[in-house]
């Protein structure tokens, strides 16, 4: 690895992607269930790439091809390796909801004191967290590391390789609850990281009033903790959709007070947040108001999204519309959490609610009632469809499901 490290530091950049090489860098040939990097390795270099690490000896055939025993492994603890030289804080993020957004606001409040490098888009698994160790170089001051996982192992894991000396978990809900094997296995699983800042004297920054949170820094003894409470984030102007985001606005600010920046600077920082991806956004079009909040979803995330909309007075729209697409990776939890977010979501008898995707599909068919107001469309594309026929004007929308299910792409339609 040392010997690997001294490449990386003539030529600190990696790419994993032949088709957006950067110039000048290392290109780690990954391998996944659809393709294997080993066989661009060549093609790697032809783009500009300076080495090309495979793990296949078959195409180790040049002399800027690095052969390691594994690819991913080596990507890994090269980032291990760098984090440590760049000896610098890290603090890493999780949860089950809420985690990106936070990390945002985090990353706006501590840029005002610190040169900070946050996880860019979605990089918070096993590649994306190297990848994002690796992107930090010495003018970085301060690294926030957001760190998603769908099963036991996967924070723990992380933790190794990012050495964080701060954690935050935004909270521990009912998500990837088929990876995790139910709602205990998601607490076992996120709690992987108090674990490691345990072991390690970090500190965990906790918000108070979550029982679950604060029962599960006190079966860790000796794990640091700082407790800061829900009304940090009173009095604080910003941009986000939903009674829920002030928890992620109260970590920010908690943690803006923890590394002494000053409370006019946290709620500049914070006020100076827009969403733009899909999370947590309000959208003015010419005939509707959209409520867009559809990078992600859990049944913990959509009861919260629908709470806060069957709040919402309907001052200028008329009509109150969901538009939810199916939450994925739940298992053989998916037809009742299913289920169980219809059920609220026709708590209001005059709202249309239009469900897209066959776990919804089954979990409306199993339903005793059937509330009423309810149209089913197996797809996105079918959604599309019936929009571009039939215009909805006037109305106040929810758009919410997760990724996978593409309701972006009804926007433009509404």
């Amino acid at each position: 690895m040392s010997q690997l490290y001294s490449i990386f530091q003539q030529h600190p950049h990696v790419s994993t992607d032949t088709r957006n090489i950067l110039p000048d860098s290392i290109f780690f040939a990954l391998k996944g269930a659809r393709f294997d990097g080993n066989l661009f390795a060549r093609q790697a270099l032809d783009k500009g790439a300076a080495y090309a690490v495979v793990d296949n000896p078959a195409v180790a055939d040049h002399e800027r091809i690095i052969l390691v025993d594994d690819t991913l492994k080596a990507l890994q603890a090269l980032a291990a390796e760098h984090r440590r030289a760049l000896g610098i804080p890290i603090l890493a993020i999780s949860g089950s909801n809420g985690k990106t957004t936070t990390k945002e606001l985090i990353n706006r409040v501590l840029s005002t004191r610190f040169t900070t490098y946050a996880t860019h888009g979605n990089l918070n698994n096993h590649i994306g967290v190297p990848l994002t160790l690796l992107a930090m170089d010495s003018t970085t001051q301060f690294g926030i590391v957001e760190m998603g996982a769908s099963s036991c192992g996967e924070i723990a894991l992380l933790c190794q390789i990012a050495d964080p000396d701060y954690g935050i978990l935004t909270n521990v809900g009912r998500a990837h609850l088929g990876g995790f094997g139910g709602p205990e296995g998601v607490r076992r699983g996120k709690g992987e990281m108090y674990d490691y800042l345990a072991a390690n004297s970090g500190t965990a920054f906790i918000r108070e009033e979550d029982e679950v949170l604060c029962s599960m820094a006190t079966a860790r003894p000796v794990l640091q903790v700082e407790y800061y409470p829900t009304s940090s984030a009173e009095g604080i102007d910003h941009h986000l959709e939903g009674d829920y985001n002030r928890y992620n606005i109260a970590a920010a600010a908690a943690i803006g007070h923890y590394f002494v920046i000053e409370d006019e600077e946290i709620r500049r920082a914070i006020s100076s947040y827009i969403p733009d991806n899909h999370r947590s956004q309000r959208v003015d079009t010419a005939r509707n108001t959209l409520i867009v909040d559809c990078y992600n979803a859990n049944p913990s995330s959509m009861r919260a999204s629908i709470s806060n909309f069957l709040e919402e007075e309907l001052p200028s729209r008329e009509n109150r519309l969901f538009i939810l697409g199916d939450m994925l990776e739940l298992g053989d939890w998916s037809e009742e959490e299913h289920r169980s977010v219809i059920r609220l979501a026709a708590q209001d008898p005059e709202a249309d609610i239009l469900l897209v995707g066959p776990e919804f599909r089954k979990a409306y068919e199993q339903l005793t009632p059937r509330p009423e107001r309810i149209t089913l469309f197996s797809s996105r594309e079918e959604l599309v469809e019936a929009l571009r026929l039939h215009r909805i004007s006037n109305s106040l929308i929810l758009i919410k499901g997760s990724n996978g299910i593409g309701l972006q792409h009804t926007i433009e339609y509404l």
